[in-house]
C-alpha cells in the first residue's frame, strides 16, 4: 500500500485529531521513515510522539515555509486554502488528504453525506438503520472516527458512512460509491472566496462518480437539480418521497408514520427521505427501517429538548451556524417566546431570518456579538412596528439568566444562533453545553 511514497518526503500539515490519525497510519507503514509535522502551535506535546526521533517539526508562525521542502503533504481540513504557500502546493499537486486516500482504496464501500445543514443527523440515522439491518458498518469522517487506520484493519466492513464537509471534499478527484447531497446554502465564506467556490467543493461528493454509482439529491433546490444533470451515476431525487396526512410515502407506499418519530422540524422530514431512498437501493426491509427510525434519538445540540424548568421549555440548537438553520428551528418550534442568537461574523445575509422572526412574532431576542447587532439592524429595517424586546449580552450565563426572567410560562426558549461560535466559544458544542449548564443552574434556583 502506497509503495510509491517510499522515496518521497512526507509532511503532515495540521496536528489535530485527523493529523494524529494520519501520523499513526504513516508510522505503521513507514516504520523508519523521517516524517514532517507542521502546525501553527509553538509546541506539540503528545504521548503518541514519545520516543519517535524520526520527526522534523515545523512549528509556530513560520510553519508554512516548510511546504516547499516536501513531495507529499497530507493536509488537515481546517488549514485555510487561500494562503500563498497552500495555493502553490495545490498547483504543484503536492497536497492530498485522508479523504482522498481512503476513497482511493475503499470507495465502493463508502456512503458519503454532504450538505450545508443536516449532515450529522442524516449520517447518524443511516448508521443506525444499517446497524439495525445487520450490516457491518462504521461512522467515519467529520462526525465519526478518522478514516485512515481502517485501511490497515483486517476485519471487513460492508459500508462506511462518511459525513463529508466542504473542506474534506475540496479538490477531490474521486467520489464515493453512494453520494448524498442534502441541501446547499451559503456558508464558510470566510474560508472560500465565493458561494461558487464553496459549491464547487461540495459538488465533488458526486462529480467523479461512475455509471454504477448512486446519487441521492435534493431536487427541490434548483442548484442541485441542475448539478444532477451533469452526473454520470444513477440518480434518485428526494421528490420520489411524498408527505401526505402525517405519513412519508415512497412512490405510492406508506413508509414512515411522522407521529412516531422523535426528530423535530420539516428539514428532518427531508433528511428521512434520503434515508428511505438509500434503504431501497440497499434492499433493506421496510419493517427494519421503521423500527430503526422510530427508535432513533436526536443528536446533542440539534433541536435538543433540555427540559421544562420553572414552566419554560428550553431547546438547544447550538449547531445552527447559518441563518437558514435558525429559520428551520423557529418553524419547527411553534411557541418560541425567547430566541438566543448571534455569534462569529462570516459575512452571511440575515434578511430572511429577520423576516421570519417578525412573522413568528418572537417577543424576546437575546443577542451575542458580533452578528447579533447585524440581525438586530435587519429587524429594525422591516417597517412594521416592532413589539420585540432586545437584549445584548457577551456571555451565556447572562443570556440564560435573562431568558428565565422574560420568557412566558408554557412557552419555549430556543438557542439557535444562526452564526458560528468562535468569537466567544471554542465551538458549537461548548456553546450548547454552557447553555445546558446554566439552564439547569438557574432552573434549580428557588
Amino acid at each position: 500500500m502506497l509503495k510509491e511514497w517510499e522515496n518521497k518526503k512526507i509532511l503532515i500539515l495540521g496536528f489535530g485529531k485527523e493529523g494524529k490519525d494520519t501520523y499513526l497510519f504513516l508510522r505503521k507503514i513507514f516504520k523508519d521513515k523521517i516524517l514532517g509535522i507542521a502546525d501553527k502551535k509553538e509546541k506539540i506535546e503528545d504521548k503518541i510522539l514519545k520516543g519517535d526521533k524520526k520527526i522534523n517539526y515545523h512549528l509556530g508562525k513560520t510553519y508554512l515555509k516548510s511546504l516547499k521542502d516536501y513531495d507529499i503533504i497530507l493536509k488537515s481540513p481546517g488549514i485555510p486554502i487561500h494562503i500563498p504557500e497552500i495555493e502553490r502546493a495545490f498547483k504543484e499537486k503536492k497536497i492530498t488528504s485522508q479523504t482522498e486516500i481512503f476513497l482511493k482504496f475503499l470507495r465502493k464501500k463508502v456512503i458519503g453525506v454532504t450538505g450545508t445543514k443536516g449532515k450529522s443527523t442524516t449520517s447518524s440515522l443511516i448508521f443506525h438503520v444499517l446497524k439495525n439491518a445487520g450490516f457491518k458498518v462504521n461512522l467515519v469522517g467529520n462526525i465519526g472516527t478518522p478514516v485512515l487506520n481502517f485501511l490497515l484493519k483486517k476485519e471487513k466492513n460492508d459500508y462506511f458512512v462518511s459525513e463529508l464537509s466542504a473542506h474534506q471534499l475540496y479538490n477531490l478527484k474521486i467520489s464515493p460509491h453512494i453520494a448524498i447531497f442534502l441541501n446547499f446554502y451559503p456558508e464558510h465564506l470566510d474560508y472560500y472566496k465565493s458561494k461558487k467556490e464553496y459549491f464547487k467543493a461540495k459538488a465533488n461528493i458526486a462529480k467523479h462518480q461512475e455509471k454504477d454509482d448512486y446519487f441521492i439529491f435534493n431536487d427541490y433546490q434548483k442548484i442541485l437539480k441542475d448539478f444532477s444533470k451533469k452526473i454520470k451515476s444513477k440518480k434518485y431525487p428526494i421528490s420520489i418521497c411524498k408527505i401526505k396526512k402525517n405519513w412519508i410515502y415512497f412512490k405510492n407506499k406508506k413508509i414512515i408514520d411522522i407521529n412516531k418519530i422523535r426528530l423535530l422540524g420539516d428539514h428532518n422530514l427531508d433528511n428521512l427521505k434520503f434515508v428511505i431512498i438509500l434503504t431501497k437501493i440497499l434492499n433493506i426491509d421496510d419493517k427494519i427501517l421503521k423500527r430503526a427510525i422510530y427508535s432513533f434519538k436526536p443528536l446533542s445540540h440539534r433541536l435538543e429538548f433540555i427540559g421544562n424548568f420553572k414552566g419554560i421549555k428550553f431547546i438547544n440548537d447550538s449547531i445552527a451556524t447559518i441563518p437558514e438553520a435558525t429559520v428551520f428551528a423557529i418553524s419547527a418550534i411553534k411557541d418560541v417566546d425567547t430566541l438566543i442568537l448571534g455569534g462569529f461574523d462570516r459575512n452571511l445575509n440575515f434578511k430572511k431570518l429577520a423576516k421570519e422572526i417578525k412573522k413568528r412574532k418572537i417577543k424576546n431576542l437575546i443577542f451575542f456579538p458580533d452578528t447579533g447587532k447585524k440581525i438586530y439592524n435587519e429587524i429594525l429595517k422591516i417597517k412594521k412596528k416592532s413589539k420585540h424586546k432586545f437584549y445584548f449580552v457577551d456571555n451565556m450565563r447572562d443570556a440564560v439568566k435573562i431568558a428565565f426572567l422574560v420568557t412566558k410560562k408554557r412557552k419555549s426558549c430556543l438557542l439557535s444562533p444562526a452564526s458560528a461560535s468562535f468569537n466567544l466559544f471554542s465551538d458549537y458544542k461548548e456553546r450548547g453545553n454552557l447553555f445546558k449548564k446554566y439552564v439547569k443552574y438557574y432552573g434549580r434556583q428557588i
